[in-house]
């Protein structure tokens, strides 16, 4: 996993615990006791900032009463999408450099007199 994914997959983690614990309206305060994880850490994770350790992730799956295979699926496809969308985005970029490199306008134009 490169440097840029394992960022991405960090913060799609947080994200997707920040979104499910606003969802049940519960404070980072509420998490943090229930979990038993300090209020500093956790806001740490959310914002992509700090890795959660398998056994704290587990620690906040249980407080929040969701599945961990459920929040790591959802990370996952939220990750597989930006690669995706970067993926296209290089071959555009790439596209873009080849045709001005040679001149070309991304097709030929026919034009007709009638």
């Amino acid at each position: 996993m490169g440097q840029g994914t394992l960022l991405l997959f960090r913060a799609s983690l947080g994200a997707v615990l920040r979104a499910e614990r606003m969802r049940q309206g519960m404070t980072l305060r509420d998490l943090s006791s229930l979990a038993r994880v300090s209020l500093g850490y956790i806001s740490e994770i959310e914002r992509g900032q700090k890795e959660a350790s398998s056994e704290l992730l587990a620690a906040l799956c249980e407080a929040l009463d969701i599945p961990l295979s459920g929040v790591l699926r959802e990370v996952s496809d939220h990750v597989e999408t930006q690669e995706i969308t970067q993926e296209v985005g290089e071959r555009l970029a790439g596209r873009l450099v080849d045709d001005a490199r040679t001149g070309a306008t991304g097709g030929d134009v026919v034009a007709s007199a009638a």
